[in-house]
């Protein structure tokens, strides 16, 4: 996808994201480090440039989540690095590509530790199948039907490249 098509894309997601929640208001974004956090800032002030509200977007650090995480990992601290109380907000957790869903199920148990939200959305800028888990995202950038052994890399330097390598 060119930059231009990923813009395009961005800013349908973002209209799709503001006609279903009625508006902007109480809702919080959260990217998956590493390249979701760059997909969730850029989703967020193109959210802001439709609804014309203050949409705050924060990084969420789903490593010590993971089902292949070590024990010990430590989830003591928040997954957002700063305090947030996501209760009672709309959370829209947002992310680069969507492949088998275990970085997604982490996602989730990271916001459960924030608080209890109204509602939890998943974005996906790119989905690629292959599930493991049953996740399904509330909003999809693009389908791209891609074999198991290929990758799917989302380059962003000031504008997205996404680009399919075998």
């Amino acid at each position: 996808m060119s930059p231009e098509r990923v813009r395009r894309t961005l800013v349908r997601l973002a209209c799709e994201v503001v006609e279903r929640n009625r508006g902007a208001e109480n809702m919080v974004i959260l990217g998956i480090r590493e390249r979701g956090v760059l997909v969730a800032e850029r989703l967020a002030s193109e959210i802001e440039a439709v609804s014309e509200t203050s949409i705050p977007a924060y990084g969420l650090d789903v490593a010590p989540y993971r089902d292949d995480a070590d024990d010990s990992a430590d989830r003591s601290g928040s997954p957002v690095g700063v305090e947030l109380d996501v209760t009672d907000k709309n959370v829209l957790l947002v992310d680069d590509v969507l492949f088998t869903g275990r970085t997604a199920r982490a996602a989730l148990d990271a916001v459960v530790q924030l608080g209890r939200p109204r509602s939890i959305q998943y974005v996906a800028l790119i989905d690629r199948g292959h599930r493991e888990y049953p996740i399904q995202p509330d909003y999809v950038g693009r389908l791209i039907q891609t074999k198991h052994r290929e990758r799917v890399e989302v380059a962003a330097d000031g504008t997205f490249v996404v680009t399919v390598v075998e």
